[in-house]
């Protein structure tokens, strides 16, 4: 089984990311409105090879990356040349964005699947929070754990999966290599408890993880029948819970 993912350039959303960018659309928007400037300043951290950050940049705003990797960084540059953009890239931790970025300088900050391995999850968010002008938001997004116990459990470990639930950090093990995950609940309190007002939790990746690549190959209109599907379990009180990613704005 195969994780599916559509590419943007073949005119579908991507599945694994079209409830994402369905929220940043809607933040983007308002923000725009609300301060009368086109082009906002946005902060990705851990935003790696530019997947989120390249096509914001394309729609015109100022974007800055801020990863560890110096490859993760390489490969973002070599991505926004190709799509014919600029995107700053800095070298460093989650740790370290109040030395390397202003205080009150961003409208928008990304945080996509980086509180599941940072030291401390509350220090990065609220590093994050500093950055951020007043009405500002953060995009986060990370790891459930129920749905590793779901996906453990189909793949036959069912010890690993009732581990999952068992865990406090959400782990199937020591050889889990996703350090911990968060639950619905503890993603809006650890928002709540960093100085944000957290907003609707959205599911991510309900089905696209579940469904084999191959249902996709040679159906017309299977890949925007996917998106439409997620898009409508997104949201939805139950199905929002076994999502592998929970994605939720935070508000300054």
């Amino acid at each position: 089984m195969h994780a599916v993912g559509i590419s943007r350039q073949s005119g579908t959303p991507a599945v694994r990311t079209a409830v994402v960018w369905d929220v940043l659309r809607a933040v983007l928007a308002d923000r725009v409105s609300a301060t009368g400037r086109a082009r906002l300043d946005i902060v990705d951290a851990g935003g790696g090879t530019g997947g989120f950050a390249v096509p914001l940049a394309e729609l015109g705003h100022a974007v800055t990356v801020v990863d560890p990797s110096p490859d993760s960084l390489a490969a973002l540059e070599r991505r926004a040349a190709e799509a014919g953009v600029g995107v700053r890239a800095l070298q460093g931790d989650a740790a370290d964005l109040g030395e390397l970025l202003p205080t009150d300088g961003a409208d928008l900050v990304l945080c996509h699947s980086v509180l599941e391995y940072v030291e401390d999850p509350v220090s990065a968010l609220t590093a994050m929070a500093g950055l951020l002008r007043e009405g500002g938001a953060i995009s986060v997004l990370a790891a459930n754990p129920l749905a590793a116990a779901l996906h453990r459990s189909v793949a036959g470990r069912f010890d690993e999966a009732r581990q999952v639930l068992e865990d406090p950090e959400g782990r199937w093990g020591d050889r889990d290599p996703t350090p911990r995950r968060f639950t619905r609940e503890a993603l809006s309190q650890l928002l709540a408890a960093t100085g944000f007002v957290p907003g609707e939790v959205h599911g991510v990746r309900v089905f696209a993880d579940l469904v084999p690549s191959r249902l996709l190959d040679g159906e017309p209109g299977a890949a925007r029948a996917l998106v439409a599907l997620e898009q409508a379990a997104a949201a939805h009180p139950v199905l929002r819970d076994i999502a592998t990613q929970l994605h939720v704005l935070g508000r300054r």
